[in-house]
């Protein structure tokens, strides 16, 4: 086999002594990212067990299952660049455990709407800035963070419930935006604190990040989906 068609996994624009800040902030993302889908697969394993029947129960351990799937893809990229994923995923733990345990749900449907919601919003952020960096990392992103029929499950199960008794609607959306406060504060403290994604918010990673004027109108699209979502919910946002 000649040295031209062997494997080459790792790509040009992440190598270090190329484009530091550009792999920098791909492990930044990636890394939480990973460790955001391992979390993920553990609260619906857990929420399970909060379940009121037992096809709602196969239905988040199903839901469980996938994430568990996209954290290994995720885990298998770092791995494929050179990265230890424990070394990437590490800087993240003590915030994200912060604000699972600051947002812990005391009921079903608590659960149901955090999972929606709050998760809804992180997801959101991640897609957003996946695309200020190169292709291979976008696509990524992007994939391991589809729906899968897990949005409609929560979708039915919280707007059948308020069905049944409407008094649980004002609960749940003062529950939701104690949510989207949590999670906003916790993506600030994240991009804050690590170099990558700081650099790649305010544009200084060459070839990729955004200006002021893009910030603004990707908040805005943070903002939209929100809303869109807490009136998908039959919620007041």
């Amino acid at each position: 086999m000649s040295e031209s068609s062997g494997p080459t996994d790792v790509d040009p624009a992440l190598d270090p002594a190329l484009d530091p800040a550009h792999r920098q902030a791909v492990v930044d993302l990636l890394g939480a990212l990973t460790y955001a889908e391992l979390t993920a697969f553990s609260r619906l394993a857990a929420d399970a067990d909060l379940a009121p029947s037992l096809s709602a129960k196969a239905a988040l351990a199903r839901f469980a299952v996938t994430e568990f799937r996209h954290f290994e893809l995720l885990r298998g990229r770092l791995e494929s660049i050179d990265t230890d994923p424990d070394a990437a995923m590490e800087p993240f733990v003590a915030a994200f455990d912060a604000f699972h345990e600051r947002t812990a749900p005391q009921t079903w449907l608590e659960g149901l709407v955090k999972a929606y919601v709050g998760d809804g919003i992180a997801r959101d952020f991640y897609r957003e800035i996946s695309a200020f960096l190169d292709p291979r990392t976008h696509a990524l992103v992007t994939t391991v963070l589809q729906d899968e029929g897990h949005a409609e499950f929560v979708l039915r199960e919280v707007r059948g419930a308020i069905a049944a008794d409407p008094r649980i609607a004002g609960r749940l959306a003062l529950w939701a935006r104690r949510l989207v406060g949590e999670a906003l504060s916790q993506a600030q403290r994240v991009a804050a604190d690590r170099d990558g994604l700081t650099a790649l918010l305010v544009g200084s990673v060459p070839g990729a990040g955004a200006d002021l004027a893009e910030l603004v109108r990707m908040f805005g699209r943070l903002t939209e989906a929100h809303i869109r979502r807490m009136q998908l919910l039959g919620l007041s946002a």
